[in-house]
């Protein structure tokens, strides 16, 4: 379900945090689905538990997830739709300056960017339908 990265320059929270959260905007993680345990995830991942943990409770605070004694964590009761386009848009912003920024200091031009980002698209979208089906 997550793709956690330890060699990324990001914190494996703020990774599990962002991922959670783009699943929730598009719905793909609807109200009231349970998300791994602390323990699964951090044995699935080899990190440690205190990370999702602390992940886990950045997102309950925001009002993402739900923490229900004795069972799993959940995602929040919302609006049974996807958050609108423009505002799943605006969740890939940074993103996309970073990516900007450095394909420039590469000295990448746009070209190159976007056959990158399709072909990981592709790669993306073979590999995502194997794990929607497993998860």
């Amino acid at each position: 379900m997550f793709v956690l990265n330890p060699q990324s320059g990001t914190p494996i929270y703020r990774q599990l945090m962002d991922q959670v959260r783009r699943l929730v905007a598009s719905g793909q993680l609807a109200p009231g689905t349970p998300l791994p345990s602390v323990r699964e995830l951090a044995l699935e991942h080899a990190v440690n538990p205190m990370t999702i943990s602390k992940a886990y409770h950045l997102l309950e605070l925001e009002g993402v997830l739900v923490r229900n004694r004795g069972k799993p964590m959940t995602v929040a009761a919302r609006s049974p739709r996807a958050a609108p386009r423009a505002q799943r848009r605006k969740q890939l912003q940074a993103d996309i300056r970073q990516l900007v920024f450095a394909a420039r200091q590469l000295e990448l031009d746009k070209e190159d960017v976007v056959a990158l980002i399709e072909e990981n698209w592709e790669d993306e979208n073979a590999g995502s339908g194997r794990q929607r089906r497993k998860t």
